[in-house]
């Protein structure tokens, strides 16, 4: 059984959608309970966001078996006018959210590696 770890109180710099955003960006075969626990949401929360994500067209699913795959629209614009104006998409937002591939598939010792 998993558990939803305590909600973080106050304000944040970063929305529950653009969370679940990054999460499924790590990993788009996640499962809504694993989206769900690493961005501190319940599940019902996590699966209002993706119906709104995908209404939004930022996001689509595609049924696999019992599973789910997930594919993100990087060139889509973000919703707020502010960054609208300006032209900032879905893939500007998750490369400051999102872990870059070295970081998903380089060895443990080699993640903290100071290359300065």
């Amino acid at each position: 059984m998993y558990e939803v770890p305590e909600p973080h109180t106050g304000w944040t710099f970063v929305t529950n959608h653009a969370r679940v955003l990054a999460a499924i960006a790590d990993n788009d075969h996640a499962r809504i309970r694993d989206i769900a626990a690493h961005c501190r949401l319940t599940e019902r929360a996590v699966q209002k966001i993706i119906v709104d994500l995908e209404d939004g067209g930022y996001l689509s699913r595609t049924r696999e078996g019992r599973s789910n795959t997930y594919r993100i629209e990087p060139g889509k614009t973000l919703r707020h006018p502010a960054e609208a104006d300006l032209g900032l998409t879905v893939a500007a937002l998750l490369s400051l959210l999102v872990k870059d591939e070295h970081q998903r598939t380089a060895p443990a010792d080699d993640r903290h590696t100071d290359t300065s």
